[in-house]
C-alpha cells in the first residue's frame, strides 16, 4: 500500500458584503489612500456590520461554499478545525458550534490559535490526522472578525486589518501528492510587539481594562515587519533547500497578507517572478487566519495538479512557518 499524504481537495470562502474603502477610512482617522497603498498595499477590506454575528458566522458560511461546491455530505466530514484569533466566545468551542450549524454532526471539532500562523499550523494538524489513517475528511477553517477587535481611532492598525473566512478539506491521497514538508516556529519573546492584552486569564476584563483600551490589538509595527520579513523568508528557503527545489520548481507562492512590502521582500529573496506570487491583500486587507485560504479560492482556477506550493505565514506570538504542498487537482 502507498504511503498516505494528505492532500486538499475542495476550497471555499466567504467575506461580508461591506466595504470598507481607503477612502472612508480618511474620514475615521488622519491618513489618506496614497499612504495607506503605498505602506501596505491595501484599497480596501470587507467587515461584518452585524453585532449580532461573530467569526462563527464567517466560518459557516465559507464550509458551506466549500461543501456546495465541492457536492460532500457534512456527514462524512471526520472533524472540524477552526482556526481563528477571534473566537466567538473565550469559552466554549467556535469549532463545535459551526461543525454542529454546517451538518457536520459525525465529526468532533476545536478551535486552534495561533494569531495569523493559525491555519498555516492548521494545515499541519489536519495533514496528521490524515496521515494516521483514522480519517478520511478534515475540515480546516480559517475565520476572523478582526473588526471586533480593532480600534477604529488607530490608524497604525485600523487600516492593515478586515473580516473574512476560507475553508479547505483535506482528505487522504495515495499519489504522493498534497502536503510534502513543514518548517514551523515560534517565539514567545515577541508576544509584547503584536497582541491583544486583556480578556485572558492574565488581565481579565475590568472596567480599568476597557477604560485603558486593552481590548483592542496592538502592534509594534517596525518590529513585526523586521522578523516577519527574516522568519517567512527563512522559513522558505529551509522549506525549498531541504526539498531541494529551486525558484523554476515552485509554480506558486501562498503567502500571508499582512502587508505587500512583507511579501515582495520575501519573493525577491526567493528571486520567485511575480505572476508566482499570489495576493488578493488589496481587496481584503489582512484577514488574520483567513488569508491562505482566501487565496486559495481566489486563485484555485489557476492550479494545476501536481503544482508545486509554497506557503508561508507569520503572526503574533510570535509564531511563523513554511509548508511545501503539491496540488492534487485540477479545477472542473
Amino acid at each position: 500500500m502507498n504511503k498516505i499524504t494528505a492532500a486538499i481537495t475542495a476550497v471555499g470562502a466567504y467575506v461580508p458584503d461591506y466595504v470598507l474603502t481607503n477612502k472612508i477610512l480618511e474620514t475615521l482617522v488622519d491618513t489618506n489612500d496614497e499612504w495607506i497603498t503605498t505602506r501596505t498595499g491595501i484599497k480596501e477590506r470587507r467587515i461584518l456590520k452585524d453585532d449580532t454575528k461573530g467569526t462563527s458566522f464567517l466560518a459557516i458560511n465559507a464550509a458551506l461554499d466549500l461543501i456546495e461546491k465541492a457536492n460532500i455530505d457534512p456527514l462524512e466530514i471526520d472533524l472540524v478545525l477552526l482556526a481563528t484569533a477571534t473566537a466567538d466566545m473565550p469559552v466554549a468551542s467556535t469549532g463545535a458550534y459551526v461543525a454542529t450549524k454546517i451538518g457536520a454532526t459525525n465529526a468532533f471539532s476545536y478551535d486552534l490559535q495561533s494569531a495569523c500562523s493559525s491555519f498555516l499550523f492548521g494545515m499541519s494538524t489536519a495533514a496528521a490526522y490524515i496521515e494516521s489513517g483514522r480519517y478520511k475528511k478534515v475540515l480546516l477553517i480559517g475565520a476572523d472578525k478582526m473588526s471586533s477587535i480593532v480600534d477604529y481611532t488607530d490608524r497604525a492598525t485600523c487600516i492593515i486589518f478586515g473580516d473574512g473566512a476560507g475553508a479547505a478539506l483535506f482528505e487522504p491521497n495515495y499519489e504522493g501528492l498534497g502536503l510534502q514538508d513543514e518548517y514551523l516556529r515560534t517565539d514567545g519573546d515577541g508576544r509584547e510587539f503584536l497582541k491583544m492584552t486583556a480578556g485572558g486569564s492574565l488581565f481579565p476584563a475590568s472596567e480599568q481594562t476597557i477604560k485603558d483600551n486593552q481590548h483592542n490589538i496592538i502592534q509594534d509595527g517596525k518590529t513585526v515587519f523586521k522578523y516577519a520579513v527574516t522568519n517567512m523568508s527563512d522559513a522558505c528557503d529551509i522549506i525549498m533547500q531541504r526539498n531541494n527545489l529551486t525558484n523554476d520548481d515552485v509554480a506558486w507562492l501562498v503567502p500571508h497578507q499582512a502587508n505587500k512590502r512583507i511579501i515582495d521582500a520575501i519573493s525577491s529573496r526567493m528571486n520567485l517572478e511575480d505572476s508566482k506570487v499570489l495576493m488578493n491583500i488589496e481587496r481584503y486587507g489582512n484577514t488574520t487566519s483567513a488569508t491562505l485560504p482566501l487565496v486559495l479560492s481566489d486563485f484555485e482556477h489557476l492550479f494545476k495538479k501536481g503544482d508545486t506550493i509554497i506557503f508561508a505565514a507569520f503572526g503574533g506570538g510570535f509564531s511563523w512557518g513554511s509548508i511545501y504542498l503539491k496540488w492534487a487537482y485540477d479545477k472542473k
